[in-house]
């Protein structure tokens, strides 16, 4: 597929906005919010290394200083070394409190490895804690007129790859252990909000957020999330201007949840990010198949894939944006 990012387009000069009008909104909101409704003195930003939290701490920093702002990193066994690197320099160069808590104990007792090797070892049954894995989508999906089935990937110690396709109940299985990850993050966060009676800030872009890509009572939970309303193109507008380094910001877009390095559009997106924030932002303008393929230049067929799967998804992953269910009484009749 080919797409380039940079042909001025009705979608591209939708994606562009003011940054620096953008950020003074957003760190006022935040003000507000910690003010007026949370009533909370300060933020707890978990830091992962990406371009995303990096902007989200920046943005922190502005709205109430450096002093009231907590980085959190939360390394496990399967995280990307760089992440922790990335993250605890730009905290640094931000001169904000950081905390590093390793989640690995938490995760093992918990049974989160335990879980996802035993669903792994039904299909390969040598898989052992040497081995490396991650989740993928077949490759070929967007031309494919076909049902999109889950694969594992796993590598032996030797670097030996194997590929399996992925029955129900182990994808299930080993979705829900993962899971624990960012479910034990967002506990971290939220004990350190609370002895230091701080808000937590979410990190979700707008695709993510659209799309559903996080986890209910994981990374989906915050109590205010400054950038669920842009693009991600969006978001790295506002990198730029917050001065986010450029070994973040040219860092690829990954889920840093398996072993194996995984990229977004490998397990979850149609496309890569900057293509699928250009055909998610046709979706939002409401353009037909025929006008979102001539302004990106991409096919008809491509485009109407890509806009079949962004509903699907919105209608899948519903429940994830839905509050708790109050199963209240029906209110007695008036009396006439």
């Amino acid at each position: 597929m080919s797409f380039d990012p940079s042909v001025p387009s009705r979608v591209q000069r939708a994606l562009q906005i003011d940054a620096e009008a953008e950020a003074a909104r957003i760190c006022d909101a935040i003000t507000a919010a910690l003010r007026d409704d949370l009533k909370r003195r300060g933020l707890v930003v978990a830091m992962s290394g990406g371009v995303d939290s990096s902007v989200c701490a920046a943005l922190a920093v502005r709205a109430v200083g450096p002093a009231r702002v907590l980085g959190l990193f939360m390394p496990e066994r399967d995280s990307d070394p760089e992440s922790l690197t990335l993250a605890r320099a730009w905290a640094e160069s931000l001169g904000i409190e950081h905390v590093v808590e390793d989640i690995t104990p938490l995760l093992d007792g918990a049974g989160c490895y335990r879980r996802r090797d035993d669903a792994i070892r039904r299909l390969v049954p040598e898989f052992g804690a040497d081995w490396k894995c991650k989740l993928v989508l077949p490759s070929d999906r967007i031309d494919a007129e076909r049902i999109n089935v889950t694969q594992l990937v796993v590598q032996s110690p030797a670097g030996e790859r194997r590929t399996v396709r992925l029955p129900a109940a182990e994808y299930r299985q080993i979705v829900a252990a993962t899971s624990f990850k960012q479910r034990t993050r967002k506990m971290m966060e939220y004990y350190h909000a609370d002895r230091l009676h701080y808000a937590v800030l979410g990190t979700p872009n707008l695709l993510e957020y659209d799309q559903g890509f996080f986890v209910k009572g994981g990374d989906g939970l915050a109590d205010l999330k400054p950038i669920a309303h842009l693009y991600k193109s969006q978001v790295y507008q506002l990198a730029a201007l917050l001065g986010v380094p450029t070994n973040v910001t040219r860092r690829a877009p990954t889920t840093d949840t398996y072993s194996l390095p995984q990229a977004q559009d490998e397990f979850y997106f149609s496309l890569p990010t900057a293509a699928m924030d250009a055909v998610l932002c046709a979706r939002n303008l409401g353009m037909t198949v025929p006008e979102a393929s001539a302004d990106l230049g991409i096919s008809g067929h491509q485009v109407e894939h890509v806009f079949r799967d962004i509903d699907q998804k919105r209608r899948t992953t519903r429940p994830l944006h839905l509050a708790p269910i109050l199963l209240e009484p029906a209110s007695e009749p008036a009396l006439q």
